[in-house]
């Protein structure tokens, strides 16, 4: 809304302080936007508080500052007319203060009898799309209701094979959103998706806005912190960034930021009424709503999926989340921090290059091919870090749009369709030794049968390392496509004939092992990168060498985090992603130069070389990230560090905010795959040996120790990357806002959240771990833990348990 005034009545020097307004000499006049007029004018959030019965149609606005400035908004006749600027006294009431502000309108007027005349002006109105979202769910009228979307990716159709009776709760559930005068046109609508698409969307209620992260002060809120959340919120169901935008997914096939756009506009509007002493509560998905709280406390506490043990159950979860009552949150999207597939390109490259260390002798990968399948959320980092390491990926993609969507995002290099120009490019790759992503548009089993055949045929393996990235934790929904039916086929078949769809998955996965085995027999090697294959290959009947225990069930080839970033998380290194909530690339850059000076004096100070070759990795991989183009969405980047590293780059973010070298607030978080943040027997947790790998208290205590160190907001999740009830999962939000507070937070909950892992890991006896945290013990005011005393004499307790050894 743009006002426009006359320069013979331009306000004193006092208001145009307030205003912010700019005086162009030349034009006699002043442009301010009307979000400005209320927020700067009146300095704090405005309060309607009475009517003036002899104009109707207009309302009087306070501010409750010392300072008072009446503004009269014409609502019918849309003007605006500054009354006056007047000393009054703080409205003891809402009801006292109405009554203090009509008298003063009225006697302003008489006394100035021509102040409306003189200092009306006519405005142009433009609705702020930001404020409409904020607005609460639409009940009067409702929004229109459209036809889904045919050039956008939808989720595949669920299949929660609900009763006649869970169908009339799981409408009931929905309708509780509305008024009961909206029911009679919702109910039948809301049964068609419930049947069509196995789960109520609610479509009508999907923004008209353009879903992206917005500048922090372009959202209606009363703080910073909440602001902030908003900006995270809309990065995650960026079409961009969002491989099911419309169904509120945001990767793995299931990854819901909420249940339904009834819950995400609630939640909007709930975030730009609070204030720092409320804290939003979200049980999977459904805002609870505000509760009284205290400036230190969350602004936000999410938990997705908790479960009582012994009911999570894959199938209990899809009748669950067709009745609204759960979801399934993954990690990075119901917790409201996910970054684009650059959350894990620097964990897939870090994870390549030390497979190449560990199981191929070299660290020069020029020339060596990397084959995996899946390119729609996180999987799609594959390619990208494949480049970057310096070998040849070749991806695997079933859905052309997906593959499409990478491509001209910058993620694939090259795009090809039959298996014969597959093999052509690959071989041309390895003669030259350049590094280069591949995205062929097929089944990975065929890529992989083809790789045998080609080794049969000529004896050369064309594949050096090997991994799976397809959402295998929901393989019968849409995370695994069956190489026998094309893709539109099998997105019919999980539907229509669920039963029959699952035997082709599983078949298919026997055909993928089988031929993984036959070239990791002739030297290749392959890593499960913690997305359930292996486990739901074993189910199906495969040999993957699969083995119970008492920490689980172990496989012939082994998880990455066992192998390979085990020993990682053990020093204490772990993703750590920060957000510039500006959208300015320019900041980005900013941090970018930051962290790099930070990590690079921390690999020049007195480590363990184990430590110091992490610090030497990050810092070259920190100083190339701009160029390698990572940023889908928001400006946002990634690095792994450890607890020195992850407090240093905080206080360096908050100084540079302080002094004005950044433009706005900075979101630091990170992946739920992490040091602490995750217990997950076939990933996170897969090298713990002591029998508590099946154990969730760190991930709980986590998010707790988080909660009241200072953390912004905290998640908690049952699922994710390996599925429902196989993992329990947290995160973390913090806003650094330049000022003091948040720099203390920053350091008291980060030190937390980082040692918390490193002490679990050093008690199950990871002699890497231990030396971190007595490290860190030195240091760390306070810091007390409790170490483990091996048995030093490997007979002993042999011997306790037969005397007679």
């Amino acid at each position: 809304m743009t006002v426009t005034i006359p320069a013979a009545r331009i306000p004193d020097d006092r208001a145009m302080k307030k205003t912010n307004c700019k005086v162009n000499v030349q034009e006699p006049k002043i442009d301010i936007k009307m979000s400005e007029l209320i927020q700067l004018v009146l300095r704090v959030q405005p309060k309607i508080i009475g009517h003036e019965s002899h104009t109707p149609g207009f309302v009087c606005v306070s501010a409750t500052s010392k300072r008072k400035c009446l503004i009269v908004l014409g609502l019918s006749s849309l003007c605006v007319s500054y009354a006056s600027y007047l000393e009054v006294p703080r409205p003891r009431s809402k009801e006292r203060g109405s009554e203090v502000t009509s008298q003063l309108h009225r006697s302003s007027a008489r006394e100035n009898p021509v102040i409306m005349a003189t200092e009306t002006v006519t405005i142009t109105t433009t609705v702020n799309p930001l404020e409409e979202l904020c607005a609460g769910i639409p009940s009067d009228p409702l929004p229109e209701l459209e036809a889904r979307d045919p050039n956008i990716p939808h989720a595949p159709i669920r299949t929660p094979d609900l009763t006649r009776e869970e169908e009339r709760l799981a409408l009931e559930n929905a309708l509780r959103y509305f008024p009961p005068s909206a029911h009679e046109t919702l109910a039948p609508e809301f049964a068609i998706e419930l049947r069509t698409y196995g789960h109520i969307y609610m479509y009508r209620f999907r923004p008209t806005i353009e879903m992206r992260a917005y500048p922090l002060q372009e959202y209606p809120c009363r703080t910073q912190q909440a602001a902030a959340i908003m900006h995270m919120i809309m990065n995650n169901l960026d079409p961009r960034v969002a491989q099911f935008p419309h169904e509120l997914v945001t990767y793995g096939g299931n990854g819901q930021v909420f249940s339904n756009w009834a819950q995400f506009r609630l939640t909007m509007h709930y975030l730009s009424q609070m204030t720092e002493y409320q804290t939003l509560v979200m049980y999977s998905g459904h805002p609870m709503g505000l509760f009284p709280s205290s400036p230190h406390a969350p602004r936000l506490v999410i938990t997705n999926g908790m479960m009582v043990p012994n009911y999570s159950s894959r199938d209990s979860y899809e009748k669950l989340f067709a009745l609204g009552a759960t979801m399934y949150g993954q990690m990075t999207a119901g917790s409201y921090c996910y970054i684009g597939p650059q959350g894990i390109v620097h964990g897939t490259t870090l994870t390549i290059l030390n497979a190449a260390r560990k199981h191929l002798g070299t660290s020069d990968l020029a020339g060596k091919v990397f084959v995996t399948a899946g390119l729609g959320g996180m999987s799609g980092a594959q390619a990208k870090a494949a480049v970057i390491c310096g070998c040849i990926g070749v991806v695997a993609e079933v859905s052309e749009e997906a593959l499409m969507k990478r491509y001209n995002q910058g993620w694939i290099m090259e795009v090809v369709s039959t298996l014969d120009d597959l093999v052509a490019l690959l071989r041309h790759a390895r003669r030259r030794g350049k590094s280069l992503s591949i995205g062929y548009h097929g089944n990975i089993v065929d890529v992989w049968e083809r790789l045998v055949m080609e080794y049969e045929c000529t004896g050369d393996v064309l594949a050096d390392l090997g991994s799976d990235q397809t959402s295998c934790h929901n393989p019968f929904l849409g995370g695994y496509y069956p190489v026998n039916l094309h893709y539109e086929e099998a997105r019919d078949m999980m539907h229509q004939d669920p039963a029959k769809f699952k035997k082709l998955v599983q078949e298919s996965l026997c055909r993928h092992v089988k031929a993984i085995n036959k070239l990791a027999s002739k030297g290749m090697f392959f890593f499960d990168y913690g997305n359930a294959f292996l486990l739901e290959a074993s189910r199906a009947g495969a040999d993957v060498g699969r083995t119970d225990g008492m920490n689980g069930c172990t496989f012939r080839y082994p998880s990455y985090v066992q192998d390979i970033m085990g020993d990682i998380f053990s020093l204490g290194f772990g993703p750590f992603r920060w957000v510039c909530t500006s959208t300015d690339p320019s900041d980005l850059a900013k941090t970018d130069e930051l962290a790099a000076s930070v990590i690079e004096e921390l690999a020049r100070a007195e480590a363990p070389k184990s430590v110091q070759q992490q610090y030497e990795d990050n810092a070259k991989w920190i100083r190339e990230a701009g160029r390698h183009k990572m940023v889908v969405g928001s400006q946002a980047r990634i690095l792994y560090s450890d607890q020195a590293g992850r407090i240093a780059l905080a206080r360096a973010f908050n100084k540079a905010i302080a002094a004005g070298k950044l433009k706005s607030p900075v979101v630091i978080s990170r992946d739920h795959h992490d040091v602490s943040g995750t217990d997950s027997p076939f990933r996170e947790t897969s090298n713990i040996y002591d029998g508590s790998a099946l154990c969730a208290d760190m991930a709980i205590q986590n998010v707790i120790g988080d909660s009241f160190r200072g953390a912004t907001w905290v998640a908690i999740h049952n699922g994710g990357g390996v599925g429902w009830g196989e993992v329990i999962n947290g995160g973390f939000g913090l806003v650094l806002d330049g000022s003091e507070d948040a720099g203390e937070r920053a350091e008291r909950m980060l030190k937390w959240d980082v040692s918390n892992g490193v002490t679990r890991r050093c008690w199950s006896g990871n002699a890497n771990a231990k030396e971190t945290i007595q490290r860190t013990m030195a240091v760390t005011d306070g810091l007390q833990v409790t170490l483990p005393n091996a048995v030093e004499d490997s007979t002993l307790v042999e011997r306790a348990l037969n005397p007679s050894f």
